[in-house]
């Protein structure tokens, strides 16, 4: 039986804002708390070299059911006194169309460990939020996910039609596929990964079914939902309806290319939501994107929603993954009616419309984003293409240009493109450290509620918590 559906959706903000810490935090208050799936293999592996402190990862791998899985990992990553200073971190294995089973095996284990956490001690719905658009280690990061029980899979950039699919035969055990979008393959047939619980279930185990959890895609338009709704309606729970304002990424604008005169992406009136359309659908929804107080919770129920999805509030309260001393300035800037968003249409490599909060000594200023050495060591968001000679090749328009352009790049898919794989676990407290003795730099991403998160500060105080949030918002 389906759990009685949350008001509040906690935003799934990556890669590890939207930790456990905060997603058990909402969960606990009668919420939906979601921990980010982005990266949490890499993000695991440092957390482990960092010496695992209150000992949470291996007491979550202790109940993960594949022993010898658990034993490689700590073995591989776990520094009991943590790193040296200065010493960099060993880099998780990046995910491929080929399988490669050491990644596999850290990808399972991390989402696994990742919503244990977020589920240990309560009863609370937790789910877990990936981005469609990367697609490799989809199908290990939702078996894991599953082992743990998540609640709630929601998935975001990208129009992901396939995961009821995977889903369901995982639930089962079964062999889970999923088509990989390559670069230069038009007309050819499609390229299929596919990823098969029985090749990591130990000998003379006998695993019971899992849970399915919910399926929440999150839609910018009404038209992408009727679709979807169409196909696979019977597998969607409801629809998460974000809008521009929302951080993160978000969809691009539909018609002619327009940018206001310092470059953002201008919306225009076909990317007004169309409601009635929503509502005639059947289906739950939630409305994301500026929409975290009372007032506002209000008017997303008088448009026929059930609730809001609220992102970044939750990013900027204390349970927060974000390095608290990044957390208290950002909010401090907020405080002092200095807060800025920038929408930046050319720095995530997805080609998506990207979010960036303004604030001193990160890449979102560009004289410190042109002092830094591309370089692409995690590669989350590479692309897959295809070669002259049919083979498969991957490639990141943040990437050395040079190399970008041998694999037969474009410049104009490189020009602005920034490394948010490495600025994203930096924002965490965990930035790759450099030879030389620097450290690579954060690039926050928040939505435009950013410059009105005062609300939820006491008497100048920068510290607040997601019970405040909550509380707000409920009224």
């Amino acid at each position: 039986m389906q759990a009685e559906l949350p008001i509040i959706i906690q935003g799934g903000m990556g890669a590890g804002v939207s930790n456990w810490s905060l997603a058990r935090a909402v969960s606990t208050l009668g919420q939906m708390g979601i921990v980010a799936g982005t990266g949490l293999d890499g993000i695991m592996a440092r957390r482990l070299q960092e010496g695992d402190r209150g000992g949470h990862i291996r007491r979550a791998l202790a109940r993960f059911p594949f022993r010898s899985i658990s034993e490689r990992i700590l073995a591989k990553y776990h520094v009991p006194e943590g790193l040296k200073p200065g010493e960099p971190y060993a880099r998780a294995l990046m995910h491929t169309v080929e399988p490669n089973r050491a990644a596999q095996e850290l990808c399972v284990a991390a989402n696994f460990v990742e919503v244990f956490l977020a589920k240990e001690g309560h009863g609370g719905l937790v789910g877990i939020n990936y981005l469609e658009k990367i697609q490799m280690p989809h199908l290990p990061s939702l078996y894991g996910a599953m082992l743990a029980g998540v609640d709630a899979v929601v998935v975001g950039a990208g129009i992901p039609m396939e995961f009821p699919a995977a889903i369901s035969a995982l639930a089962q055990h079964r062999p889970a596929s999923y088509t990989i979008n390559v670069t230069g393959s038009a007309g050819l047939e499609p390229v299929v990964v596919t990823f098969s619980p029985a090749d990591f279930i130990e000998p003379g185990m006998e695993m019971a079914p899992l849970e399915k959890p919910m399926f929440l895609p999150i839609v910018s338009s009404s038209t992408l939902a009727t679709m979807m709704a169409r196909r696979i309606g019977s597998d969607i729970t409801g629809f998460i309806v974000e809008g521009p304002v929302a951080g993160g990424h978000n969809a691009p604008p539909r018609g002619k290319r327009q940018l206001t005169d310092d470059g953002q992406p201008v919306y225009g009136p076909r990317d007004v939501v169309d409601w009635d359309a929503f509502r005639s659908l059947g289906l739950p929804f939630w409305v994301a994107g500026g929409y975290g107080s009372a007032q506002w919770l209000k008017d997303a129920l008088a448009l026929g929603a059930i609730g809001v999805q609220v992102g970044t509030p939750f990013a900027l309260c204390v349970e927060s993954g974000l390095e608290p001393s990044i957390r208290r300035s950002l909010v401090k800037k907020a405080l002092a009616g200095d807060a800025k968003v920038f929408t930046d249409g050319r720095a995530s490599p997805t080609g998506f419309p990207f979010k960036v909060a303004q604030l001193e000594g990160t890449l979102s200023e560009a004289d410190v984003y042109d002092k830094r050495r591309r370089v692409c060591d995690l590669g989350f968001l590479r692309e897959v293409y295809r070669k002259p000679d049919g083979s498969l090749g991957y490639r990141c328009g943040a990437e050395p240009f040079e190399a970008f352009l041998a694999k037969g790049g474009r410049v104009e898919d490189a020009e602005g493109r920034k490394c948010l794989c490495n600025a994203l676990v930096a924002n965490i407290g965990m930035p790759q450290r450099l030879a030389g003795g620097g450290v690579e730099l954060p690039l926050v991403t928040l939505g435009d509620d950013f410059i009105r998160i005062a609300r939820f500060c006491s008497d100048g105080n920068p510290d607040y918590t997601a019970a405040d949030v909550v509380r707000q918002i409920l009224g």
